[in-house]
């Protein structure tokens, strides 16, 4: 697979004026169109009846297998246990060699050399997490550091998140050139996903500004959620965020990804979500490149229900290693 392209650090010259100080950056997320949250919701809930069958949950099966970025982030984490959840994410079904690799694997960024060991030639990126995750609550020369030693250590992406009390705060112009200092240390060598944590972010207005300020940094993916918190991915606040990098790239020509994390467990779940995709941002996001699941136990159920599929038997959650 030809290697994607990073975003830049300088907003596209259709926008460049908009971050030339804090004013205008607030002027120009203030300005963008207010979310109507009846309406978004009520599309979502309509979007996810949509009824999947044969040939094309087969297909919708094995893409949200090859989109998950198979995680463990927990303090309990390790070496034996991430070079198992490699293992897994080279080969997701020992008894179906058919079956995808997932797109990575995501770790904090002291297991990230472990990772790249054990996912070494396989495809299957490094992405680890930095910047003080998952709070964010740290200064700009401890998030590069951060950063810095991720990379070193072999990660492929960086997965930051942003101090979502700056932005709540109304600081905008110091969370975008926190995000922009990250893409500038990272240049070409790994792919950035910000993390907004939207469940902290109390409206879906600050959700789409969040989103238009982390595309503008350099953003190539945006992220819903770190998981840590009470709400973290749902259809509605993943819609926002899909018509955020549709919008972006009919204004710039730039392409973002988008990635929700934390609560997405089944493969119906999933192929809810892949229908948000289609509908709103269009089929172009239909590929691990451009959109991702942050999950940890969706796999299992993803596997489960393939089996299904080729058997017609549900074989039960004992079928699938337990992570």
């Amino acid at each position: 697979m030809p290697r994607i392209p990073t975003q830049a650090a300088d907003p596209p010259a259709p926008l460049a004026d908009v971050t030339a100080s804090d004013g205008a950056l607030r002027r120009f997320l203030h300005g963008l169109p207010g979310v109507d949250p009846v309406g978004l919701e009520a599309r979502a809930a309509a979007l996810g009846t949509r009824s999947i069958k044969t040939t094309a949950k087969a297909y919708a099966l094995d893409l949200a297998v090859s989109m998950i970025d198979l995680t463990t982030l927990e303090g309990a984490d390790t070496p034996g246990k991430v070079r198992s959840l490699c293992a897994k994410a080279r080969t997701p079904d020992p008894t179906d060699r058919t079956t995808p690799q997932v797109a990575a694997v995501c770790v904090y960024a002291d297991l990230a050399a472990t990772a790249a060991g054990a996912l070494a030639g396989s495809g299957v990126k490094v992405a680890a997490v930095a910047t003080a995750f998952p709070s964010g609550r740290a200064g700009l020369d401890v998030k590069l550091a951060d950063t810095r030693a991720a990379l070193a250590a072999g990660a492929d992406e960086i997965d930051m998140v942003i101090d979502r009390g700056a932005f709540l705060a109304g600081r905008y112009l110091e969370v975008y050139e926190q995000i922009r200092a990250v893409r500038e240390t990272l240049g070409d060598r790994a792919r950035l996903k910000v993390i907004f944590e939207t469940g902290e972010l109390s409206t879906y207005d600050n959700i789409r500004r969040a989103s238009w300020l982390g595309m503008l940094a350099g953003a190539d993916f945006i992220k819903t959620s770190t998981g840590k918190v009470g709400v973290n991915a749902t259809p509605a606040n993943t819609l926002v965020l899909l018509e955020a990098v549709r919008d972006y790239r009919a204004a710039t020509g730039v392409q973002v990804g988008v990635k929700p994390a934390g609560g997405i467990r089944t493969a119906k779940d999933a192929v809810k979500f892949l229908v948000l995709v289609n509908e709103t941002a269009g089929d172009d996001w239909l590929d691990n490149r451009w959109f991702r699941f942050g999950a940890s136990s969706l796999l299992n159920d993803l596997l489960m229900q393939r089996q299904k599929l080729r058997t017609g038997r549900y074989s039960g959650p004992d079928y699938v290693t337990v992570d």
